[in-house]
C-alpha cells in the first residue's frame, strides 16, 4: 500500500498546486459557459431586434390595407423565424397559434425588450417592439428557437470541459515535474547530512537555491563550531596534563618521603596545590566558552547589573558604578555565561587593583557592544601594556592570582571577533576596552 506523508514539503507543494490548478481550470470552464449562452442571447436578441425595425419600416411605408399587410408580415417571418405575433387595432395575428395565447401577456407590457419564454422545454427568445401605423398603436412580438442554439452551446461547453480536463493532467504533471526538479537541492542536502553523520565528508557543498544559502551556510557554521570546540577540548586535556604532570609529581613525592614536613614545605606544597585548583578553575572556564554561534542572547542590563551587584558584594571597600545605554536594544547575540565571563573578568580585575572606585560603561549599537571598565588604582607603565593578556603573565605580585583571568578574557574576544585596548584611565589606574561585532558573521 502507497504511504502518503501528509507532512512532507512536497506533498504539500502539490496538493496547494494540484487545487489552484483545479479551482482555475474549473472556474474557468464554468466562466465559459456562462459566458457563451449570454454572448449568444445577445447576438440573437440584438439579430431579433434589427428584423423586428425592419418589419416595423415595411409596415410604416406600405400603402396596402391592413390584412394585405398582415399576409405580408405573415410570409415574411415564417421564412426567416420560427413565430410572430402582431397586435394592431386590436386584432392579433400570429405565424403559430399555438403561442398566440402563451405570448398573448407580453403584449399588454409596456417597453421594448428582449424576454424569456419557456414551456417545458422549450426555450423561447422574444423581442417586443412597440410602434405606430397609421395613426394606430401596434406591438410586434418576434420570436426564435433558442433551445436548439442552448443544445449547440451544450455540446461545444461539454467539449471545452473535456479539453479543460486535459489541461489540467497535463497542468498536474508538469506541477508534479517542477516540484520534484526544485525539491532536488534538499534530496541532495538529506543525502549530504547522511554522509556527515558517516563522516564520508566534512563540510556541506551544493548548489543550492539562494533560499537555501543561508540554511547551508549555518550547518557548515556548526559544523566548523563543533570542530574548534573539540579542538579546544584537546587542547585543554594537554594543557592540563603538562601544567599539572610535574607539580602532582613534586607534591607527591615529597607526601611519599621520609622527611618532615615543615612550615616552609608545607607553604610550598599549599602553593603548589593552589596553582594546580586555578589551572583547573581557568580550563573549566575555557571549556565554557559557547562562541557565537550557541544562539542564545545575553541581556545587557538585567546580566550586567547583576555583575556589578555581586562585586560590590565581593569588594565592599571599592564603590562600582555602571552606565549603559543598552536600553533599546537589551538583547544581545553574545551566549549570557560569555558575556558575564568577559564583564566578570575585567570587574574582577579592576576591583583588585583599584583603589576606591570603578567605573563600567556599557553602550550598545545596531552592530557593536562596546565596554569601557576604569579604575583608579595605580595602573600599568606604558612598556607593560601590550603584555596584558598573555598566558600566565603577572606585573604585580601584591595581589592574589595567577595571570589567568585576562588569558582567558583573550580568547573570549577573539571568538567573537572582538579587540580590545588596554590604555591609561582618567581615573588614574587601568582603561579596558573591548568591542564585539554584533551583525555580520563572526569567526568561529
Amino acid at each position: 500500500m502507497l504511504h502518503i506523508d501528509r507532512r512532507s514539503l512536497r506533498f504539500r507543494l502539490l496538493a496547494w498546486l494540484g487545487g489552484v490548478a483545479l479551482f482555475v481550470v474549473m472556474t474557468t470552464w464554468l466562466l465559459h459557459g456562462i459566458l457563451l449562452q449570454n454572448l449568444a442571447r445577445d447576438f440573437l436578441g440584438e439579430r431579433l431586434q434589427r428584423e423586428a425595425d425592419h418589419a416595423v419600416t415595411q409596415l410604416e411605408q406600405g400603402e396596402a390595407a391592413m390584412p394585405a399587410a398582415l399576409d405580408s408580415v405573415s410570409r415574411g417571418y415564417q421564412v426567416f423565424h420560427h413565430l410572430y405575433v402582431l397586435r394592431l387595432n386590436g386584432s392579433v395575428s400570429a405565424s403559430n397559434p399555438q403561442w398566440q395565447q402563451q405570448l398573448a401577456p407580453l403584449l399588454e407590457e409596456n417597453g421594448d425588450a428582449l424576454l424569456d419564454v419557456k414551456q417545458g422545454d422549450q426555450h423561447l427568445l422574444v423581442y417586443r417592439r412597440h410602434f405606430e401605423w397609421q395613426g394606430s398603436n401596434g406591438v410586434l412580438l418576434v420570436g426564435e428557437d433558442f433551445s436548439q442554439v442552448e443544445a449547440g452551446l451544450a455540446t461545444l461547453h461539454w467539449w471545452v470541459g473535456g479539453i479543460a480536463a486535459g489541461l489540467l493532467v497535463m497542468l498536474i504533471t508538469l506541477n508534479m515535474l517542477a516540484v520534484n526538479r526544485s525539491l532536488t537541492p534538499l534530496w541532495q542536502l538529506r543525502g549530504q547530512l547522511a554522509e556527515l553523520q558517516a563522516g564520508e565528508r566534512e563540510r556541506l557543498s551544493l548548489t543550492a537555491p539562494a533560499e537555501l544559502d543561508a540554511l547551508v551556510a549555518q550547518l557548515n557554521r556548526f559544523m566548523d563550531d563543533i570542530d574548534l570546540r573539540l579542538q579546544r577540548s584537546r587542547e585543554s586535556f594537554a594543557n592540563l596534563s603538562h601544567a599539572l604532570k610535574t607539580p602532582l609529581a613534586a607534591v607527591t613525592q615529597v607526601l611519599r618521603g621520609n622527611r618532615p614536613i615543615d612550615e616552609n614545605r608545607r607553604q610550598k606544597l599549599l602553593s603548589r596545590i593552589e596553582a594546580i585548583n586555578a589551572q583547573l578553575d581557568a580550563e573549566l572556564r575555557r571549556s565554557r566558552i559557547a562562541g557565537p554561534n550557541a544562539g542564545r542572547m545575553a541581556n545587557v542590563t538585567r546580566d550586567s547589573s547583576r555583575l556589578i551587584e555581586m562585586f560590590r558584594s565581593l569588594y565592599p571597600e571599592r564603590m562600582f558604578n555602571l552606565t549603559h545605554s543598552a536600553h533599546e536594544k537589551d538583547q544581545v547575540p553574545i551566549e549570557a555565561h560569555d558575556f558575564s565571563e568577559i564583564v566578570g573578568i575585567v570587574l574582577d580585575n579592576a576591583g583588585k587593583w583599584a583603589s576606591r572606585r570603578v567605573h563600567c560603561d556599557i553602550a550598545v549599537s545596531a552592530t557593536t557592544l562596546t565596554l569601557t571598565i576604569d579604575d583608579d588604582g595605580l595602573g600599568v607603565a606604558e612598556e607593560d601594556l601590550s603584555r596584558l593578556g598573555e598566558r600566565g603573565t603577572r606585573l604585580d605580585e601584591r595581589r592574589p592570582g595567577y595571570g589567568l583571568g585576562l588569558s582567558i578574557l583573550a580568547q573570549l574576544i577573539a571568538r567573537y571577533s572582538g579587540h580590545s585596548h588596554f590604555e591609561r584611565s582618567p581615573l588614574g589606574g587601568l582603561r579596558v576596552t573591548i568591542i564585539l561585532p554584533l551583525a555580520g558573521e563572526m569567526a568561529n
